[in-house]
């Protein structure tokens, strides 16, 4: 388990990786009620669409991220937020997608232990960047004795 005080500012982590599929859009199309037709409708997406093919929602790219994220690793308290969202690219249905993590901030919070900012880069099976943002989390402290 990885506590607040095991963190330094420049630590980086790289997440395994996950395949979006169709199957995995409808359901989140389900899920949320978003049927936008650029995620859901696929004659519409390669006929009229500003990409020529469905894509993925950004919410659902970044409900991957989180997963992707080594979550039972780390003593997380809350998650306190996302901040500066970007997304740089489309993700493609049978895009593979990996997150790479930085800490950039260390914030104390006394007794309650920390909170981590974390430059997240949601990436493609290519290289190629596709969401960019800050995730915020308040992490425990390592118990005394620990």
């Amino acid at each position: 388990m990885r506590y607040y005080d095991d963190h330094q500012i420049g630590d980086r982590i790289v997440t395994g990786s996950r395949t979006v599929t169709e199957t995995h859009v409808v359901q989140f199309c389900m899920l949320t009620g978003d049927w936008y037709p650029l995620h859901a409708d696929k004659n519409w997406a390669e006929s009229e669409g500003p990409f020529g093919r469905r894509i993925a929602h950004g919410f659902l790219v970044l409900s991957f991220a989180a997963g992707l994220m080594p979550l039972n690793e780390w003593a997380i308290v809350a998650f306190y937020g996302l901040d500066r969202v970007r997304f740089t690219a489309p993700t493609f249905i049978d895009d593979t997608l990996h997150v790479e993590l930085e800490v950039v901030e260390l914030q104390d919070k006394g007794e309650r232990g920390g909170v981590i900012t974390l430059k997240t880069q949601v990436i493609d099976h290519t290289g190629e960047l596709k969401a960019d943002y800050l995730t915020k989390a308040l992490f425990a402290l390592r118990p005394k004795g620990a």
